[in-house]
């Protein structure tokens, strides 16, 4: 087996200090899932349609995608319209960890199939709290089905 043919989860943000706030809100939340980061829109991409870097990745899809709005190359908005509108990959839930509240990108990500919204707080104390209170908790303990 590959290092990324038992994904569960696929993170997708490009700061370090998001990425690292994140992984150990997961951490302290007792979530042991197996994680994966991508950088940016475009890393995404090629993670889930196994081309360019991760053309050698084995078959399977995350079995949830954790998404950045606002990251280099190709915004999450691009990244939630391509996993959407593609039968092999529609179904994968996506929930959107952001910094951004603006209405104009709420509004999208839902109008594209994202599960959930999460505004990012900036305190971990509280965004441990958001991950353990959210459907992101339950939906990583429970395992959705891949």
């Amino acid at each position: 087996m590959s290092e990324f043919e038992a994904v569960e989860i696929l993170l997708v943000e490009d700061s370090d200090a998001d990425a690292e706030l994140i992984m150990r809100a997961l951490r302290k939340a007792s979530v042991v899932n197996r994680l994966v980061r991508v950088r940016d829109g475009v890393e995404a991409v090629e993670f889930v349609f196994r081309t360019g870097a991760f053309k050698e990745r084995g078959a399977g899809n995350p079995r949830l995608i954790l998404l950045d709005l606002k990251m280099p190359r190709m915004s999450g908005i691009d990244v939630l319209r391509r996993l959407k509108s593609d039968e092999g990959t529609k179904s994968i839930p996506v929930v959107v960890l952001t910094s951004s509240a603006e209405a104009q990108d709420v509004q999208e990500s839902y109008k594209f199939g994202v599960n959930s919204y999460l505004v990012k707080p900036v305190a971990f104390a509280d965004f441990t709290s958001v991950v353990a209170h959210t459907g992101l908790y339950w939906a990583v303990m429970n395992k959705i089905p891949g």
